[in-house]
């Protein structure tokens, strides 16, 4: 008599891809992934009661993340998660993937592919002030770039620069000023010749970034990357209905001003968390 392991349960066609990030910085995570899975129903997250994480403890981040996200789990019954945010997946993913029984991709300073891509071997990483000084961005360095110099800033101000700019409001060119010179004060950095946007917001505000440095760098980030483990996780599964869904902690104000750029994205539902 033989015996055999229960099947895995179906996913149903219509379980959505989650993606969760402080704010809006994710979208560009969502971006890539619908360029390679148009048709998957979508739930984006954005916990705006919360933002900035950049400036949160350790602490908080790694009990406010798992906690959030175990409610929108039971809420919208996802088939994967996506954590598109570099300072809640540096911190929170060990926590994340204890509670949640279900796939999570995180994102993570993309120090690799800068570092195929760096000719001078100098590489800056722009990033939250928590994601930046995380032993996790010294392990990536250490494990993909042991021969380049890695110079790191956090940048908070460039989040809310990006929610600015996302709600059609025009953030102050000092701010990118500010960022650019974080890096570029510090020893060796005239050699810097590609950039890390080690935050998911920061790709928002690349083109302001690239005129603040005033001279060519290569700007990295890792959305495409992750698109594609998101893309290789999900193969062979159906996708229907549902579109795109956006929840947010807080008020539901709190929405409104984004409301353009959603629905420009093809977001149709608008709820609270």
């Amino acid at each position: 008599m033989t015996s055999s392991l229960p099947a895995e349960p179906a996913i149903a066609a219509d379980a959505p891809l989650l993606f969760f990030d402080s704010g809006v910085g994710g979208l560009t995570v969502l971006d890539a992934a619908r360029a390679l899975l148009p048709d998957a129903p979508i739930v984006y997250a954005a916990d705006f009661a919360g933002l900035p994480y950049g400036e949160k403890s350790e602490a908080e981040i790694a009990a406010r993340v798992p906690a959030l996200l175990g409610r929108l789990v039971e809420r919208y019954r996802p088939r994967l998660i996506t954590i598109a945010c570099n300072t809640a997946s540096t911190i929170a993913l060990p926590q994340v993937r204890a509670a949640l029984d279900l796939p999570i991709v995180g994102t993570v300073p993309a120090i690799k592919p800068a570092s195929e891509q760096s000719r001078s071997r100098v590489i800056g990483v722009l990033g939250t002030e928590a994601t930046v000084r995380q032993p996790y961005v010294t392990n990536l360095a250490r494990e993909f770039a042991s021969d380049a110099t890695i110079l790191r800033f956090g940048a908070p101000e460039l989040v809310r620069a990006a929610e600015m700019k996302l709600r059609g409001e025009v953030p102050d060119p000092a701010i990118f000023d500010r960022a650019v010179a974080g890096l570029v004060s510090q020893e060796r950095a005239l050699a810097i010749d590609t950039v890390v946007l080690a935050c998911t917001h920061f790709p928002l505000v690349q083109d302001e970034l690239a005129r603040a440095f005033g001279r060519p760098v290569t700007f990295v980030h890792g959305a495409e990357g992750i698109a594609r483990r998101i893309a290789y996780l999900t193969r062979g599964q159906s996708f229907v209905g549902n579109g795109l869904r956006f929840v947010a902690s807080g008020p539901a104000g709190d929405i409104v001003p984004y409301k353009p750029v959603l629905e420009a994205r093809g977001f149709t539902s608008f709820d609270t968390l």
